[in-house]
């Protein structure tokens, strides 16, 4: 495995280069050995590293796994950094192998694990590197861990049960344009062919059907590369500072799925606040980690808003009322929970009650859009159908005329 390196040597020089190791954390040592101090290091990009696009990640699950055994072996009374070995042999994934003997290597060392995992950048949410932080001050990192392990579950399931129920619909949609996409390409010209050879004059739907089915054929591959470039030029604006909060802005404004975005937002946020706010997380810090944290980066940015103003000395629920943050019934729970001394519990309240709403709002679009879809496809369908044979109906009444 290739590493690109930046080295300070004893007497100041600093020095760049690519060395090759088994892990990151062999590497270090080897460096340090040699009187060497790492100021960078990083795994080199390229097809002979293992770093290459595919492997620069860490799935959700492996990860969960791996939280829910850390859990296991420290409640067990297993010492953290023999509890880090133990597991960084069982990994299969040579990216996380890599920085887990990283960590392990660090912690050994005397680092907090908190501060190990936070070194590997953008690899582990924050709202992970928060949680360990809070733990190791209060003491019971196992019990953090599992709060996490619960917190990723719950978020993973809403988010799984709603791209399970868009499945059927997408299929449908997909149907539908294959479908009409072979009609048009394939059967039009047939047809078209086959009433030119009469030389009658063909109805106006029919006329249309054909000249859709020209141009589309004509100019087949000069739309597909438009369309192409309409997609890489919106992602690529999607992907500028600034218009990604735009974007996301856009999609709570929706009409029909707005709503169901926000809600799933806000749900988002309530957990992820309560797990911080459940492991001794200030409230302040816990609002500046979830405006990180959120899928929606308009909502995160409202939320950095919101922390900079509790800051300041303003109430967390009299903000987020301000800046409309999250729904009105999330501001009433906010505002009871501050008042009361329960703002862990009645965010977990809270992101269970948009759990629920979230899972109607889904049955009932998914229930409305099937037949809708279905109807739409047989109308579309039997236009196309009924305009292609109109001509035949009038040939047939015309040959039995004479």
């Amino acid at each position: 495995m290739e590493f690109r390196c930046r080295l300070g040597t004893t007497s100041g020089e600093i020095i760049e280069g690519v060395y090759v190791a088994q892990s990151e954390a062999a590497l270090r040592r080897e460096l340090e050995d040699k009187g060497l101090h790492v100021l960078a290091l990083r795994p080199r990009l390229g097809f002979g590293s293992f770093s290459f696009a595919t492997n620069r990640k860490i799935t959700r699950h492996e990860f969960l796994v791996f939280n829910q055994e850390l859990a296991t072996l420290l409640k067990a009374g297993m010492p953290l950094v023999q509890s880090l070995d133990i597991l960084r042999t069982r990994l299969t994934n040579p990216l996380f192998k890599s920085v887990l003997d990283d960590v392990h290597e660090k912690v050994r060392s005397g680092t907090a694990l908190s501060d190990a995992f936070a070194a590997h950048g953008d690899l582990f949410p924050s709202v992970y590197t928060a949680s360990l932080m809070a733990g190791e001050r209060a003491g019971n990192l196992d019990a953090v861990l599992r709060r996490y392990v619960a917190y990723s579950k719950t978020v993973d399931t809403v988010r799984s049960k709603t791209i399970s129920a868009m499945i059927y619909p997408a299929i449908l949609v997909g149907l539908a344009v294959v479908l009409v996409s072979i009609i048009i390409l394939k059967v039009v010209p047939t047809f078209s062919e086959f009433y030119l050879s009469f030389g009658a004059q063909l109805p106006l739907s029919t006329r249309i059907i054909v000249a859709v089915s020209d141009v589309l054929r004509a100019q087949f591959w000069f739309i597909l590369i438009a369309l192409g470039a309409a997609v890489a030029a919106f992602w690529s604006w999607v992907k500028r500072p600034g218009h990604g909060s735009k974007f996301d802005a856009l999609l709570l404004k929706l009409p029909l799925v707005g709503s169901s975005f926000h809600k799933f937002a806000t749900t988002q946020l309530a957990r992820t606040l309560a797990t911080l706010l459940s492991g001794g997380i200030p409230l302040v810090n816990a609002l500046e980690i979830a405006a990180r944290s959120t899928g929606n980066r308009h909502l995160g940015e409202e939320l950095a808003i919101v922390a900079t103003k509790v800051r300041e000395g303003q109430s967390f629920s009299a903000t987020v009322f301000e800046r409309k943050t999250v729904p009105d019934v999330a501001i009433k729970m906010i505002e009871v929970g501050e008042s009361t001394g329960a703002l862990t519990e009645m965010l977990n309240s809270l992101a269970d009650f948009y759990d629920q709403e979230i899972d109607t709002d889904v049955a009932r679009f998914v229930t409305v859009i099937e037949p809708a879809m279905l109807v739409v496809m047989g109308v579309v369908i039997a236009g196309i159908v009924l305009a292609l044979y109109m001509p035949l109906f009038q040939l047939t009444s015309v040959v039995g005329g004479s």
